[in-house]
């Protein structure tokens, strides 16, 4: 059964307890690595200036303690891995979701970035 690595579970420990259940329960079905929960402002930045977000610091969600979003990728394979391994997961992580009555927005669905890694706590 597929479990989290210490990096994965350092970033999951900086998320929101209600991420935390649907990580925990996602990881029961699918394997996938957490490589961001809360992000400091130099974090934030570098990765706006990178084009990675397209928010700068405080306003993503990534920004707040305990962290409102996370951005996971299929392990093994990280980003390498196909579009498709990133919908497969998604599936399993949505429905985590959905079970627990979470309600997340998943980056795979905007419209003008596709963000495949990213999952975040709707408002």
């Amino acid at each position: 059964m597929p479990s989290f690595g210490l990096q994965s579970k350092k970033h999951r420990h900086s998320c929101h307890p209600a991420l935390k259940e649907v990580l925990d329960e996602a990881i029961n079905h699918f394997d996938f690595s957490v490589i961001d929960g809360h992000r400091d402002k130099e974090t934030q930045d570098r990765y706006f200036d990178e084009g990675v977000s397209k928010v700068k610091w405080p306003r993503s969600k990534h920004n707040t303690y305990p962290s409102r979003a996370f951005d996971v990728v299929p392990y093994p394979g990280g980003f390498e891995n196909e579009d498709e391994a990133f919908y497969e997961m998604a599936t399993y992580i949505l429905s985590a979701a959905s079970h627990l009555g979470v309600r997340l927005r998943w980056g795979g669905h905007w419209k003008n970035f596709k963000d495949l890694a990213h999952f975040e706590l709707e408002d």
